[in-house]
């Protein structure tokens, strides 16, 4: 669970107080139109209580052009106001677009099953907010008691009468709040869980249909859904009730307040001039009440928008600058590290040190569940230590500048993931293409000639996902993505997976190839043809270091291992790595962990009178091997 840094400052507050001189000028811009909706009223009275009884054409005309000039300048003021607060909203989104993209992607990152795109949502409900009337209505709400006092100056009775309605639409809004608050929580549960499983389902389609699944999948979809519907209907009867309630005081309110004013006419308290200018002064009165009554719902989801917005920027703040560092050369060491998955407490790797110098190519074997995958994260800084230190030329990884570094690393995850896109730009990691660097990793992965017969060769989109190609060919072209520019520091996952005869030929070679530049390598497999291009092998059981070194070294003694008894376990069989420079020894770690440790199959020569030697592994020259791993 992440925890809120309190020492964070609220970005969200800051980029607000960015504007605040911007809605300093809505509010002055407000006041003069709340000024200007005095001219109909005035106006109404000087020609019941003047023209009427003058007869005077004269005063009329005049009144009418002030009146006209009154409503123009109006029209102008609403005018600028409504530029000012598009041009506001597109601010906001400037200063806070990308901050809450990076926060979002960090959130993935932290909780991997958490891939809502909400907070992107939200920030569009916040800027949009900036240009709706319910905005309007709170810079206008604060120039009600003026229209009050004004009346009050009429007729207290009919200001009073008036605040009164006021009250009660708001009140009235309140408790429809309320009501609906829980039932549209509960709704928007189901809704988002729904929508999630769907999402989920839609991405396996040919699973069920291939298994006839889909009638399930229908039903718990609907149970869901219909679950949804009911509480949204059971929210939407009770603001139905509510908001005619509030239609029906608020269009008894304008009448109720002119029949006052009349009573008053009667008994010699008030004009009739009067009585029509306080009629559209109550309304005027009622209007910022009425436009938060209809924009109740909008301001509050604008304050959920916000306070949501407010916790992510809380809880994942924005990566400190870093000092930019020399190239790194790719020596790599783990010091005592540990973590675990996002969001868990138990221990994936645990406590494990080792090094490895620029140049050399691991592979890393070991039963499901001990940590492959894990090891993989950890060397690329996408899960983070949680006690120790990985280390990329003597510098602790975390603090390398992730954007400055991210050229010199390669990774191929073992779920590949191709973006849509065209295949240039997916090897140019969607950077600016240099067509050779392009081309280049393409070769190194033994992929040009394939790419170039595609129906518009580097240029063919591969769809969402990499749809539109096959498993193998999507996992050469994220191959060629992981070999592209310069990479000093590698790391494949299950890179030969989906790969023929001739793709893991050309994934040795590639291999080869990174060693004989100087580059770091490490290889995750349980396939033996990708063992022969490393020139060290490490041996995972439970999230520990079984055995590491010399690739030829360490089979034999896993090897040797299976077919005897077992021996005493060497003092630095799972400490740091030996001094820089040094070729580490063959490390056999023989405690047995938390769980039991796998069956090592021993490699079994038969006599040569018996049985001609075994032929080599086709893609890696390596005599086959019989190191097998039991869950």
């Amino acid at each position: 669970m992440v925890s809120p840094n309190p020492s964070s400052p609220d970005e969200l507050k800051h980029a607000l107080r960015q504007l605040r001189s911007a809605f300093v000028t809505v509010a002055v811009f407000s006041g003069f139109l709340n000024l200007m909706m005095l001219a109909p009223s005035l106006y109404m009275m000087q020609v019941y209580d003047r023209v009427l009884g003058s007869r005077n054409e004269t005063t009329l005309f005049v009144l009418t052009l002030l009146v006209l000039g009154a409503y123009l300048f109006m029209a102008a003021l609403e005018t600028i106001r409504s530029w000012i607060l598009v041009r506001v909203s597109a601010r906001l989104d400037h200063l806070l677009g990308l901050r809450v993209l990076s926060a979002t992607f960090e959130r993935m990152l932290r909780q991997p099953g958490n891939s809502s795109t909400q907070p992107l949502h939200d920030l569009t409900t916040l800027r949009q907010s900036l240009t709706g009337p319910g905005l309007i209505a709170v810079f206008d709400a604060p120039w009600a008691p003026l229209y009050l006092l004004i009346i009050a100056s009429f007729s207290s009775e009919v200001a009073v009468f008036t605040m009164a309605g006021a009250l009660v639409l708001v009140a009235i809004t309140w408790l429809n709040e309320k009501l609906a608050k829980a039932a549209l929580g509960e709704a928007q549960k189901y809704s988002m869980q729904s929508q999630r499983e769907l999402s989920s389902h839609l991405q396996n389609v040919e699973v069920i249909e291939a298994m006839g699944m889909l009638g399930q999948i229908q039903r718990r979809w609907q149970k869901l859904h219909t679950q949804e519907i009911g509480l949204q209907a059971r929210a939407s009867d009770r603001a139905a009730v509510m908001g005619n309630l509030t239609k029906f005081v608020r269009i008894s309110m304008q009448s109720l307040s002119l029949g006052l004013a009349a009573l008053l006419v009667l008994e010699g308290k008030m004009t009739g001039g009067m009585m029509i200018a306080v009629s559209l002064l109550t309304s005027r009165a009622l209007a910022p009440a009425e436009g938060l009554v209809g924009n109740w719902a909008s301001l509050v989801a604008t304050g959920s928008a916000y306070q949501r917005l407010k916790e992510l920027l809380l809880l994942f703040p924005a990566r400190p600058p870093a000092m930019p560092l020399p190239a790194p050369s790719g020596q790599v060491a783990f010091e005592n590290v540990a973590t675990a998955a996002p969001g868990g407490r138990a221990a994936i790797i645990k406590q494990i040190s080792f090094q490895l110098q620029a140049g050399d190519s691991v592979a890393v074997i070991g039963a499901s569940g001990a940590g492959k995958s894990t090891l993989a994260r950890l060397l690329v800084g996408i899960w983070p230590a949680l006690s120790g230190t990985v280390r990329l030329d003597g510098a602790d990884l975390v603090r390398w500048n992730k954007q400055e570094l991210g050229p010199y690393i390669g990774y191929l995850p073992q779920d590949i993931e191709l973006f849509d896109g065209t295949v240039a730009e997916n090897i140019a990691r969607f950077g600016e293409i240099d067509p050779q660097l392009v081309v280049v990793a393409a070769q190194r992965v033994g992929f040009h000639e394939q790419i170039l017969r595609l129906p518009q060769g580097y240029d063919t989109p591969v769809g969402a996902g990499g749809a539109a190609l096959s498993g193998g060919q999507r996992q050469r072209i994220a191959l060629a993505r992981a070999l592209y520019g310069n990479p000093v520091l590698v790391v494949l996952d299950e890179p030969n997976s989906n790969l023929d005869d001739m793709g893991e030929k050309a994934l040795t070679d590639a291999i080869k190839d990174l060693s004989s530049r100087g580059r770091t390598s490490v290889i995750i497999t349980h396939r033996p043809s990708a063992l022969g291009a490393a020139n060290k092998l490490m041996v995972l059981r439970d999230g520990v270091i079984a055995a590491f070194g010399p690739r030829e070294e360490v089979l034999a003694a896993l090897n040797g291992r299976a077919m005897e008894a077992p021996a005493p376990v060497p003092a630095a069989a799972n400490s740091a790595g030996p001094p820089r420079g040094a070729v580490p020894p063959v490390l056999v770690n023989k405690q047995a962990p938390s769980a039991p440790a796998p069956a090592l199959e021993p490699v079994r020569a038969e006599p040569p009178a018996r049985k001609a030697a075994p032929e080599p592994d086709p893609a890696s020259g390596m005599p086959p091997f019989n190191l097998k791993f039991s869950d």
